[in-house]
């Protein structure tokens, strides 16, 4: 078979691109990402969410934008819009697009979304969905009050908690960093 643009299987140039295929209909990137048209059309991208304060909005006719203008700190509620981005992800894959998810580096907001989408519409734990978006794109790292908010959510949605915040030697972790923190030594 013959692979088109659009292709799963070309995740791989995507990685070296900065844009990071997360699963079918979904990407997740930097903000310069966002800007490269060429990009954006190779990938099929029909919807860009940005979700900063920093990046203006970079719409164009071509492409649904939603902009999100939230900052990046942990008393940030993102929670509020887990559901409806997480609703307009699957919407827009339904009718045969895809997204992009953005925020300056794709380090903290938008993982955040997207590790909320993942829960909702594949089912998976926040444990799962960290593992498959860690994968993909191995420096998203969301801030602990993001972490605290997906955590609620998980409890929401599945009535569990499969990651949980302790402390460590840097302050409040989620426990799936701690064998980050291990390694550091105090100065």
């Amino acid at each position: 078979m013959e692979e088109g643009p659009c292709s799963l299987s070309s995740s791989k140039r995507s990685f070296l691109s900065g844009l990071n295929s997360i699963s079918e209909g979904l990407y997740l990137a930097s903000a310069k990402a966002a800007r490269n048209r060429t990009l954006l059309a190779t990938h099929c991208i029909t919807c860009v969410i940005n979700v900063s304060l920093e990046i203006d909005k970079n719409e164009s006719p071509e492409l649904e934008y939603v902009h999100i203008p939230v900052p990046d700190t942990p008393d940030t509620c993102l929670l509020q819009y887990f559901d409806d981005i997480a609703d307009k992800i699957h919407n827009i894959k339904v009718s045969g697009g895809s997204t992009l998810l953005h925020c300056v580096a794709g380090i903290s907001r938008s993982p955040t979304l997207c590790l909320a989408y993942l829960m909702k519409y594949h089912s998976l734990s926040l444990l799962a969905a960290h593992a498959r978006v860690k994968m993909c794109r191995p420096i998203i790292r969301p801030n602990l009050g993001f972490w605290k908010q997906l955590m609620s959510y998980e409890m929401t949605l599945f009535g569990k908690n499969t990651i949980t915040i302790i402390d460590s030697p840097v302050g409040p972790i989620p426990d799936i960093y701690e064998k980050e923190t291990k390694n550091l030594v105090p100065f």
